[in-house]
């Protein structure tokens, strides 16, 4: 891996939430919380699409003290609880007042890995989920409206190649109540071809 490079607020602030999406994976998540540092190469992402988009919880224009991150400009964090259970985090996206985001589903963990599971309690380590991505990389609802390109939360790009050819896309996932926007092929992962080579 090459030297890393923090991401810059111009990758955030584009209008494409879908390929930004895809762009996303292959960075790197970084945490720095009480001296300890977690990477994990990004292999899973769900892009929601802000107004216009049935599974976002912007559709509409529906703005509440919950969503009210998603209009911020691009480069926040957006976590949210669901079930009362799962931090899920969120990449904002797009200009200030268009609520674009990018959920993080799933990581191959690279750095701070015996932190990780003492975070999930546990002597096996897994960050496939968004719940279970965030419980090991200590990132919890207090989080949200941490900005990206500043930390204790960064995402990094470390010349790890993400190819057309290496990106499985597919409906995104617990969003059934989005009727037809919920087929929408919004979700996207590393193929296990490409995963190979990272292990």
């Amino acid at each position: 891996m090459s030297k890393p490079r923090r991401i810059s607020r111009s990758f955030y602030l584009r209008d494409d939430v879908i390929l930004i999406a895809k762009e996303l994976l292959g960075k790197v998540l970084v945490t720095s919380f009480a001296g300890h540092r977690t990477a994990g190469i990004i292999t899973e992402t769900e892009a929601y699409a802000g107004v216009d988009d049935r599974a976002s919880h912007a559709f509409g224009g529906r703005r509440t003290s919950r969503n009210e991150m998603m209009y911020a400009r691009g480069g926040m964090a957006y976590i949210y609880l669901c079930y009362g259970i799962h931090h899920l985090f969120n990449v904002v996206t797009n200009k200030k007042d268009v609520p674009h985001a990018v959920l993080i589903r799933g990581t191959h963990p690279i750095a701070g890995m015996d932190v990780m599971k003492e975070r999930r309690g546990g002597t096996t380590l897994t960050t496939k989920g968004p719940g279970t991505l965030t419980q090991a990389f200590g990132i919890r609802t207090v989080h949200s409206g941490y900005d990206l390109t500043r930390g204790p939360i960064t995402l990094e790009d470390q010349d790890l190649p993400v190819q057309e050819v290496d990106i499985i896309p597919g409906p995104r996932i617990g969003v059934a109540y989005a009727g037809a926007d919920a087929l929408l092929p919004y979700r996207f992962r590393v193929a296990p071809s490409r995963l190979q080579r990272w292990m």
